[in-house]
């Protein structure tokens, strides 16, 4: 469904507070609503020339889910990790290599820093914040409202704690929650459901369009370190009734276990491990028996604060309550009594609130409606090539296929299916950046509530993914500020340009790092189309690598460049031509060697 301004009136009751005692302003270059990763990459790269930056968040711990139970990072390659994420997966090695040593476990344990324990990932984050004293955090303040006027937004209010008021205004904001609420506020058209598959095309959208949305749940860190072991108690509002269902499925086989890697069981223990002997605890895909509860995520986007908590408290109690009915009723046949209290809480993780993340795992909330909305078909193939369509525009990739973990629930909550599932494999795609900008509101950029259709925002619900979109707004940010331009004339060409100098792709290539000498000249020369056409496509569609582990693999097939190749005279007469339409000619291209020799060429004209 689709919302106008009028219509956003009630969402606004989201943000009523008791009329606060104590107003303070303050006046920014850039404010950002959400210290989200896509937030906290946002705000960095903003502040990266000493522009003032104000990041405000509801909640008192930042960073969202990566801080909040989500540390088995979802991605399909190494290779496609880039950017903001890439520096924190580096932060994560260097701290367990500092604190335990360069042999430890912990150090050989953290999955090349992509698996860190939740605690960890709030300090590495926090650090990354102190670095650049022009950024001001606030914690604990939640948005109230936002004045527009001639499609710019220029105040925000925000209510703290003890009545407290604080009023923002900013030359660009950013839009870092995962519900959109700062777009919301400000009248910005967005959706909430569903497409039909008429209006975008898509092979994976439902026949009719609707309201549902992705079903949450918590992502709970586990352990079975003696130690460190703290066992769920009773939830507020427990009844062991609501769980007894979950015997019969047990005694009859069709749920074979209380923890499963992959099928068969209640609660998903991911592999690889997190260090210090955790594991990220998660929803099991198409099981019985769910963590997650799709028919109460649909009220989430627009809800006020008392709906959303009771969606919350309802998490809790579903999530914790089954575990803690697994773990001490009498009912419960012996064997999986004993097999569910081989786990509990991990102790030393989320002490201030029972061991249980602070944040739900919002997989989908408002999604706006943009400039460009990214569909489906922005993860196809092109024609007769490995890569996926090339966007010229774009200012940040991704390797993670759509994938949907339900969005309605048939039958009993224990043993009822969920519907609207699926996972589509696909090559590397580009995000355009239409998809950060509203149509009409000229001081907004939107890297969470990303402008995409159901269907599309499935594949792009990823934390790397989300942090690369923070990053490419926190940019565009900064050159609206400098330029005194609205974000939707920011020249693209020159956010890709600051992204690729400092390590962030726009295109997947599987051969240069981001930290090779050649990868801004490679991002760009891809970005032309360069490395199109030089992998014909495959018999299947979104060819992988070898598995590494779980859902990780090797590099994807035909992604690479292979500078030290010999230029052989089709590719050379094809990138001539493409040189000349950038109106880039010498003679050095034209006896350019090797695929190396013409790109670095290239790039040194173009400079």
């Amino acid at each position: 469904m689709i919302f106008s301004r009028f219509a956003l009136l009630v969402a606004l009751l989201l943000f009523v507070l008791p009329l606060d005692a104590r107003a303070e302003t303050v006046d920014t270059d850039i404010a950002i609503y959400g210290a989200t990763p896509a937030g906290i990459a946002a705000a960095v790269a903003a502040a990266e020339k000493g522009n003032k930056v104000l990041l405000v968040e509801p909640t008192d711990r930042i960073g969202g889910l990566v801080t909040n139970g989500l540390s088995h990072t979802d991605f399909r390659s190494f290779e496609g990790l880039t950017g903001a994420f890439l520096d924190l997966t580096h932060r994560v090695q260097d701290y367990y290599q500092k604190k335990y040593g360069p042999d430890s476990p912990q150090a050989n344990g953290n999955f090349r820093g992509t698996h860190a324990e939740p605690h960890v990932n709030l300090l590495l984050l926090q650090q990354m914040l102190a670095e650049h004293p022009s950024i001001t955090l606030q914690r604990s303040h939640r948005l109230h409202s936002a004045e527009v006027t001639n499609n710019r937004i220029t105040s925000t209010t925000f209510h703290g704690p003890e009545d407290a008021s604080l009023k923002v205004t900013a030359k660009i904001f950013i839009d870092g929650s995962y519900e959109g609420d700062l777009m919301a506020a400000a009248g910005v058209p967005y959706r909430v459901g569903r497409e039909s598959k008429k209006e975008y095309g898509e092979s994976l959208a439902p026949e009719q369009a609707d309201d549902q949305v992705q079903g949450y749940n918590f992502r709970l860190i586990m352990t079975r370190e003696p130690e460190n072991m703290a066992f769920p108690v009773k939830p507020k509002g427990y009844d062991r009734e609501m769980f007894v269902p979950v015997i019969e499925l047990l005694e009859s086989g069709k749920v074979k276990s209380v923890y499963c890697t992959h099928t068969g069981g209640i609660y998903k223990v991911h592999d690889p491990a997190l260090p210090n002997g955790k594991r990220d605890i998660n929803d099991v895909s198409r099981g019985l028996v769910r963590l997650s509860l799709p028919n109460l995520s649909d009220a989430w986007p627009d809800g006020d604060a008392a709906t959303r908590q009771e969606i919350f408290d309802a998490h809790v109690l579903h999530n914790a309550g089954l575990l803690y009915f697994l773990q001490n009723d009498a009912a419960v046949p012996a064997k999986f009594q004993e097999e569910a209290r081989i786990w509990a809480w991990a102790k030393d993780e989320f002490p201030d609130s029972g061991h249980l993340p602070q944040q739900l795992y919002i997989r989908e909330a408002r999604r706006m409606v943009g400039a460009y909305v990214f569909t489906e078909n922005d993860t196809d193939a092109a024609e007769g090539d490995a890569r996926s369509v090339l966007r010229s525009d774009a200012i940040a990739m991704g390797d993670y296929g759509p994938n949907c973990h339900g969005t309605s629930h048939v039958g009993p909550t224990i043993g009822g299916r969920h519907a609207g599932e699926f996972y589509k494999g696909v090559s590397p795609y580009q995000i355009r950046y239409g998809s950060l900008t509203p149509q009409e509101c000229e001081n907004l950029l939107v890297p969470t509530a990303v402008s995409a259709s159901h269907v599309g925002f499935c594949a792009l619900r990823l934390e790397p993914i989300w942090m690369s979109l923070g990053q490419a707004s926190g940019v565009a940010a900064r050159i609206a500020v400098e330029e005194d331009l609205a974000v939707q004339q920011v020249p693209v060409d020159r956010v890709q340009r600051h992204l690729h100098l400092i390590g962030a792709a726009t295109i997947y290539v599987s051969d240069i790092p981001a930290d090779s000498p050649d990868f801004a000249a490679v991002q760009w020369w891809g970005q032309q189309g360069g490395l199109h056409g030089l992998t014909p496509a495959f018999s299947k569609p979104g060819q992988r690598g070898e598995n590494i582990l779980g859902q990780y693999f090797e590099a994807y097939p035909g992604h690479a460049v292979e500078l030290d190749k010999p230029l052989d005279e089709t590719t050379k007469k094809r990138w001539l031509e493409l040189a000349k339409s950038r109106n880039l000619e010498s003679n050095d291209l034209q006896n350019a060697k090797t695929r190396g020799d013409f790109i670095r060429t290239a790039f040194e004209l173009v400079q």
